[in-house]
């Protein structure tokens, strides 16, 4: 990977009056790591550069989150900007209104791991699970090292008969499980599947795509637009499908600022 701010002069050329697209994944990425979900908050000042960008004529914005589509929503609480929520299950904004079928089947299944997970994690300080409607997550961060194969045994206790019957999958990102519907439907396959919707697929004739983000699940989306977009990392380098990387949130903050000097 190479740090974005190094490429700039060369990448500020070929964005230069082109149709931006740009797609961010919410913790870790516009919001800093932190303790519980609860606490992922944006900072005043990226949340002013989305109000700005969001009103650019020369842009759109998404946001796609493994949060609750609600959640995510109030959490930025910005209007013009198009969220997909639940890894893409449902997605709303301008142009666009969508609930994957799926959803209200696979929440009966999810309600009862809900259930397994909770008595099987009963005692083991700092674990939680949280239920997304058709997804669920289990959170260990703040769970002791010396408990953490227990949380590991627990998770693949309770899931395994349902991945075995095909009725989940599993995936995992940072200090976290999680449990979504037996879909191949991921943050990469959401996008692709914006981009061919016709509200948007107009102006990508002339457009430039990025996307930025910071975890496993963020993988997907850097893997589909290997040779269609721009993707950013955000962390230290590491082994991984973006081409170029940003050290923190606060760099997050500082490429929008430069992306909004550039459609002025």
């Amino acid at each position: 990977m190479q740090y974005l701010f190094d490429a700039w002069a060369s990448l500020e050329k070929k964005i230069f009056r082109k149709f931006i697209f740009l797609f961010f994944d919410y913790d870790g990425t516009l919001t800093p790591i932190v303790a519980t979900p609860q606490q992922a908050l944006i900072p005043a000042t990226t949340k002013n550069l989305l109000k700005v960008l969001a009103k650019k004529e020369g842009c759109r914005l998404f946001i796609v989150s493994g949060r609750r589509l609600k959640d995510v929503k109030s959490k930025v609480g910005i209007k013009g900007i198009v969220y997909a929520g639940n890894h893409g299950f449902e997605i709303q904004g301008p142009q666009v209104s969508f609930k994957n079928p799926i959803f209200k089947s696979a929440e009966s299944v999810i309600r009862k791991i809900r259930q397994g997970l909770k008595k099987e994690i009963k005692g083991i300080k700092g674990a939680f699970v949280e239920d997304k409607g058709a997804t669920l997550s289990l959170h260990y961060r703040l769970v002791a090292e010396d408990k953490l194969r227990l949380i590991n045994e627990a998770f693949n206790r309770i899931t395994e008969p349902f991945v075995s019957y095909r009725k989940i999958r599993v995936t995992r990102g940072k200090k976290v499980f999680e449990v979504r519907p037996p879909l191949k439907w991921d943050k990469g396959r959401v996008i692709l599947w914006l981009l061919a919707r016709p509200q948007f697929k107009i102006k990508s004739k002339n457009s430039c795509v990025f996307y930025i983000g910071d975890d496993i699940t963020d993988e997907d989306a850097f893997r589909v637009l290997a040779n269609k977009g721009i993707t950013i990392f955000v962390g230290r380098p590491k082994k991984s499908f973006a081409k170029y990387y940003l050290k923190d949130t606060r760099e997050v903050a500082q490429f929008m600022h430069r992306i909004e000097r550039l459609l002025n």
